[in-house]
């Protein structure tokens, strides 16, 4: 098979030296000293003067954005690249007093309160932005004083974002012997992926090699994420939210309601998911599943994908829902936005990235040519369409909270799933449903799983900091109460708090009922498309649009859906039992 691209970075800058990078590193102060002098200035505030503050903050955060992001992808393509990380250091410094200028906004809007109100009502000449300057205030509520705030952004950077630094350079780079006679090394990333192999001694031996890893480094991991979770605890706490969760759901612009009946309806159906799963293991003649099993293939169907069948068979089903998702994704293609390649020294994982300067995304995969490697790249290219869709919208218009985030990358692996499932034969449909049912098992019950953890750690650690052994026992009674008997309690993951970037960011508290939510969003959200049939294109578009304009439960509602009733979170997972019993009848499982 040919060489998997690597992404062309060039049209976003030449290279961290090139001229245009310094210009936009000089503009960054040039733009934090211009909001500075506007928010001075302002005695009382009308209409013109408040969107030429928007108009400079909006400007700022652009070019914010866009150089953090450009930095952060070539590090995680390469995080033993020296220079890169201390550009990324220089850029994290300048966000600094981009950060402070935020502050400065969120105390004048604060002191101008009276002023906006009636500028941001029905027929005011800047209610598009009713919305997002509400929440601006709402987060004045939760903000120190200037000072603190500048102190708390400085101390994060050799903090909390070190802490996140380290886990991701360990994980990127920690290797293990596979093969002694030979001296074959594997990396913990190249050891993950050995989840997919059809012979389960490799599988074992795979899981086996990578707990060892996580032993040796789980001091440095430990000590990382207590640092994270701790200073967490105290932020949030000096900030007035009553707790990291309260912060993660005003975040996501859910409130306890919607997650209540998010969580609740699948802790009530997680019989569906563990039907599944003794069915998969009654299948590859086992008593019940390791964890090592999760992933194993099922079928004959063993097809495999080249990265140009992979691009054509995206494009074709893109096209077939909606044509501008089609052409958007050929561009990508054409034009290198993908990293695929899999190698030393790149993080694991997938993910998408946007550079609002420039107006294009990139995405970050680490394709091994299966219908699973497929499948993420058409997630990541949901993210990327996403962005393609609300790039022409100014930066607080299109600031859609994690929640609905995922609202398009799921979408589209409905999409590309149902367009497989639509030409395969038994064998096929039986690999094809088995894939789905193992990515809605993680999303919905491994993810659960997630949050119990999480949610557990954040109280413990209120008290004291944790041993690894703790953290670790902390992990395995999560995925009990999850996974419950349809997984061997002799192998499950214990240091699954140690794989998982998002737990070191302290940004990123409970970055994991998000993706149950985009999962069964998603599914409410494509049957709606099933519904009005090709009519439906353009109002996906609107409901993307839209995502970073208001709640979500009004985003939702655009389009006649409502998120604070257990029903419509049922729906999803109706549709997820139904090729549960598909599977099972193609397996002959019965119970």
């Amino acid at each position: 098979m040919s060489a998997l691209p690597h992404w062309d970075l060039s049209s976003i800058y030449p290279s961290l030296e090139s001229e245009l990078f310094i210009a936009d590193m000089k503009n960054l102060e040039t733009l934090a000293t211009q909001l500075e002098k506007q928010l001075s200035q302002v005695e009382l505030l009308d209409a013109s003067s408040l969107q030429e503050i928007l108009e400079t903050y909006q400007k700022l955060f652009d070019t914010a954005s866009t150089l953090y992001a450009y930095t952060q992808a070539i590090v995680t393509v390469n995080t033993n690249d020296e220079f890169a990380l201390r550009k990324l250091g220089d850029v994290e410094k300048a966000l600094l007093d981009v950060r402070a200028k935020h502050v400065k906004l969120l105390s004048f809007l604060a002191h101008h309160q009276k002023e906006i109100q009636p500028l941001i009502k029905k027929g005011g000449d800047v209610h598009d932005y009713r919305y997002a300057l509400e929440e601006l205030l709402q987060e004045q509520s939760h903000t120190l004083s200037e000072k603190e705030e500048s102190l708390a952004a400085d101390l994060n950077r050799s903090g909390t974002e070190a802490w996140s630094r380290l886990q991701e350079a360990i994980s990127s780079n920690a290797s293990t012997i596979w093969d002694e006679k030979k001296g074959i090394e594997k990396t913990v990333i190249q050891l993950r992926s050995l989840a997919f192999d059809p012979d389960r001694s490799i599988r074992k031996k795979a899981f086996e090699k990578e707990l060892s890893i996580w032993k040796q480094h789980e001091i440095a991991f430990a000590s990382a994420l207590n640092g994270v979770k701790g200073t967490t605890i105290t932020l949030d706490g000096k900030r007035g939210y009553a707790s990291p969760l309260e912060r993660s759901m005003i975040d996501s612009r859910i409130d306890q309601t919607i997650l209540d009946a998010l969580i609740g309806t699948i802790e009530q159906n997680l019989e569906v998911f563990r039907r599944y799963l003794r069915a998969k293991a009654n299948y590859l003649g086992v008593p019940s599943l390791a964890f090592y099993d999760l992933f194993a293939p099922v079928g004959k169907h063993t097809t495999t994908y080249s990265y140009a069948q992979a691009q054509t068979f995206i494009v074709k089903e893109f096209t077939r829902f909606h044509p501008p998702m089609g052409s958007f994704a050929q561009e990508a293609f054409d034009r290198n936005w993908i990293d695929s390649e899999p190698r030393s020294g790149k993080v694991g994982g997938a993910y998408c990235t946007s550079f609002p300067l420039r107006q294009e995304s990139r995405i970050l995969a680490n394709y091994d040519y299966t219908f699973d490697g497929l499948s993420t790249i058409a997630h990541e290219l949901g993210h990327a369409y996403h962005d393609h869709v609300t790039n022409s919208l100014p930066y607080l218009l299109r600031q859609y909270p994690m929640t609905l985030a995922e609202t398009a990358s799921i979408f589209s692996q409905v999409v590309i799933f149902q367009g497989a499932l639509q030409d395969a034969d038994v064998d096929a449909s039986l690999s094809l449903i088995e894939s789905f049912l193992q990515d809605s098992t993680q999303v919905c019950v491994d993810i659960l799983s997630r949050y119990y953890f999480e949610k557990n750690l954040f109280e413990k650690r209120e008290k004291g900091e944790l041993l690894a052994k703790e953290l670790s026992q902390l992990m395995i009674d999560a995925q009990k109460a999850s996974y419950g008997e349809a997984l061997d309690e002799s192998a499950l993951h214990p240091y699954m708090w140690a794989v998982k970037g998002h737990y070191y960011r302290s940004d990123l508290s409970f970055y994991n009922y998000p993706y149950a939510f985009g999962q069964l969003f998603g599914l409410g959200v494509y049957h709606l498309a099933q519904q009005e049939g090709d009519s439906f294109g353009s109002r996906y578009d609107e409901l993307l649009r839209h995502t970073g304009r208001s709640s979500a439960q009004d985003v939702a509602s655009t389009v006649g859906i409502d998120i604070t009733k257990a029903s419509f979170w049922q729906q999803g997972i109706d549709l997820i039992s139904s090729y549960v019993d598909q599977f099972c009848n193609l397996v002959g499982y019965s119970e």
